[in-house]
């Protein structure tokens, strides 16, 4: 019944929110390990107090003499003056491997079970995260082992992304998307939040604990994930959307002939104004049959899986992804650099930074939800994103020289560059990947997704290593970066705001996108 049917969705919007909020909380301690693996050389006096008040493993430590495994300036080899690239170095491998991952996952994730690719990964996560903490209770100084643990920890990671949308596309269908993805978007911050509190927690006194308790918490999600995971809404004979379709699914052959037959008659009868007006954009029609890959589904009943240039030719994939590019370079610096930098400037400790750097990600909630509920409103996603970036790029750049008290700037800037970011993984890959060019193929949706995420992640690889080699030569430099990529996901946007606003429709799909069909 209809109940039945809201407490099953309810549960798996909160179960997939708590999976992937946990992914991400595993993420987080590496930026605020930063400001203890490598420390200002303290004077000496401070260092002792700090130390044998501290009482580590050697019992108490006698004056100028430190624990053997601990300089006064951090944890080799970051203590060297070279340590901002050696920090930018294991993000950067961590965050190529996972825009290499995701491109492939996506295209792997559609063709196995969710439930027992996305178990793996958790587990593997959580094993690979708990591993770069053993380093300090093992007393690891070899810069290899962390970058190595960084970029099997990314691989697996990719595992996550689009096995949730997917998951939730599954039982969303296509209703108030917006609203929808951007509170459960949400999970990024509140990951983000809770894994710099829990690193940060132990992040003075044992910064082992740090990465090893978030890695026990992914692992002990995995297990959930397992048992209590269900894929698509028929395995508990529940239907997708709350409205039932006036005519069910075909299976998949007969879907396929029916699509061959839509595109002969399409070269016949005139397009809808929409239509015409994506492909005058566009100059060709609609997926190409040869695109489409059929899958042996269960039963016997074939479900098409869509092949990597099928998925670029759904208009706007690519404007999406360039955008999403560099919308998640100047987001991931934030996440990787931030509490570095107000503990440069600010002269705070590590814990007080880490604390101080939330703020960005609670501001995240509020966009990532303010954009969901605009862009349904409006039902223009471009111009929804445009907007929000066009402010962003004054807030985003000097959060503590600005008129307002950083706190605020925080806040606001959170919110200005989340947004986007949060509108363009979430909704809009859900409405490019159930594009009705596509025919209800809901299996691109986890390709369309990967490929939105995956060519994001090559920013948010790009923007922490840039902010690594300019960070030395002065943080001006580094917002200076920040505005150019503000502008850079700006102009990928304008020929879609200019399709938006001219078209009936919107640049994503259908005549009247998020209505109950």
């Amino acid at each position: 019944g209809y109940t039945r049917n809201l407490w099953y969705r309810a549960f798996i919007f909160i179960l997939t929110f708590l999976l992937y909020a946990s992914f991400h909380l595993s993420r987080k301690p590496i930026s605020i390990v930063k400001g203890e693996l490598h420390k200002y050389c303290t004077a000496w006096d401070e260092a002792d107090v700090r130390f044998s008040s501290q009482n580590r493993k050697s019992g108490s430590t006698a004056p100028h003499q430190l624990p053997d495994n601990e300089t006064d300036c951090g944890w080799a080899p970051f203590d060297k003056n070279n340590y901002q690239q050696l920090l930018g170095a294991l993000d950067y491998s961590f965050l190529c491997a996972y825009a290499v991952g995701m491109y492939l996952s996506g295209i792997i994730g559609e063709r196995l079970p969710i439930r027992y690719y996305l178990t793996f990964g958790m587990l593997a996560s959580g094993a690979f995260t708990a591993l770069f903490g053993l380093g300090y209770f093992y007393n690891i100084h070899s810069f290899g082992f962390y970058v190595v643990t960084q970029v099997i920890n990314g691989l697996v990671q990719t595992t996550g992304w689009p096995s949730v949308v997917t998951c939730l596309g599954n039982w969303f269908g296509k209703g108030r998307r917006g609203l929808i993805m951007g509170v459960w978007n949400s999970h990024t911050s509140v990951g983000n939040i809770l894994g710099s509190l829990i690193a940060g927690y132990w992040v003075s006194t044992c910064w082992g604990l740090s990465f090893v308790v978030p890695g026990a918490i992914v692992a002990a999600m995995g297990i959930v994930c397992f048992l209590f995971l269900i894929e698509h809404p028929k395995d508990v004979r529940c239907s997708s959307t709350l409205v039932t379709h006036s005519k069910g699914y075909e299976n998949g052959t007969n879907r396929l002939r029916l699509q061959k037959q839509i595109l002969k008659s399409e070269k016949n009868k005139p397009l809808d104004p929409e239509m015409q007006c994506l492909l005058l954009s566009d100059g060709k029609g609609s997926i190409h049959p040869n695109h489409v890959v059929i899958l042996p589904g269960d039963g016997g009943s074939g479900t098409a899986a869509i092949s990597f240039t099928g998925a670029l030719k759904i208009p706007g994939v690519i404007e999406f992804s360039l955008c999403l590019l560099f919308a998640k370079l100047v987001s991931y610096t934030f996440l990787f650099w931030l509490p570095l930098y107000i503990t440069n400037v600010d002269h705070l400790d590590a814990k007080k930074a880490g604390e101080l750097s939330t703020l960005f990600d609670v501001g995240g909630i509020f966009g990532g939800i303010l954009a969901g509920v605009i862009s349904d409103r409006l039902e223009k996603r471009a111009s929804t994103c445009g907007l929000m970036l066009l402010l962003a790029a004054p807030t985003g750049t000097f959060p503590f020289s600005a008129p307002l008290p950083p706190t605020a700037m925080l806040l606001l800037s959170g919110a200005l560059v989340s947004g986007p970011y949060a509108l363009i993984t979430t909704a809009v890959s859900a409405d490019l990947g159930t594009h009705k060019s596509l025919k209800g193929n809901a299996h691109a949706l986890s390709t369309v997704t990967a490929i939105i995420d995956g060519t994001g992640s090559v920013g948010a690889a790009l923007g922490p290593l840039l902010a690594g080699l300019l960070s030395p030569s002065g943080w001006s430099n580094v917002f200076y970066m920040l505005m150019f990529a503000d502008a850079c996901a700006l102009l990928f946007l304008i020929r879609l705001i200019h399709k938006e606003l001219s078209c009936p429709g919107s640049a994503t799909g259908d005549q009247v996108p998020f209505k109950e069909q």
